[in-house]
């Protein structure tokens, strides 16, 4: 299916409330969960969505309308928040996200790009060539797996708590 850019919208509009409904006021021991070394927190999720609202989805899109696959895109570090952002509280971190993805859809709409421009290419460094359209429809994506994966971490906490029911309850398989 061709992305639709009034519906990938709709959906990045909505991850920051999204997320500050689930986490907002939220004890440190839901914030700091996570799946092992290497995996992200709640708090985490918001740090490296706000570093890519920085440094990876309009500069990358901005990257192939100026350059094409010519210039490939900067390498995303996607534990590069930590150093900016890993002291905040959740409350700095959730307002942060939304003055970003606020700011960045409204530059997208400026943009009002056409049909041809979501076809135009660029050159991701590791998996090589890619549309504008790929591009902003992973940005959905991505936002999507994040919410995922934080409500995922947050039932694993009870994993164990709910006994028996556990097998009923598919996120906790």
């Amino acid at each position: 299916m061709p992305i639709e850019l009034s519906e990938a919208t709709q959906v990045l509009s909505r991850t920051p409330a999204t997320l500050r409904a689930l986490l907002a006021g939220l004890d440190d021991d839901w914030l700091a969960a996570d799946e092992g070394p290497d995996t992200f927190s709640p708090r985490d999720v918001v740090g490296h969505l706000i570093y890519g609202e920085e440094t990876d989805w309009m500069p990358r899109l901005r990257i192939i309308l100026e350059h094409g696959p010519s210039r490939p895109f900067t390498p995303f570090d996607r534990f590069g928040f930590k150093e900016k952002y890993g002291h905040m509280a959740i409350d700095g971190l959730l307002g942060r996200f939304a003055e970003l993805r606020e700011e960045n859809l409204r530059q997208l709409r400026a943009l009002a790009l056409t049909p041809t421009q979501l076809a135009l290419p660029g050159t991701h460094p590791e998996l090589g060539p890619v549309t504008l359209s790929q591009l902003l429809a992973t940005w959905v994506g991505h936002d999507l797996n994040h919410v995922g994966q934080v409500v995922r971490v947050m039932a694993h906490r009870y994993r164990d708590a709910v006994g028996p029911w556990r097998a009923y309850l598919r996120i906790l398989q």
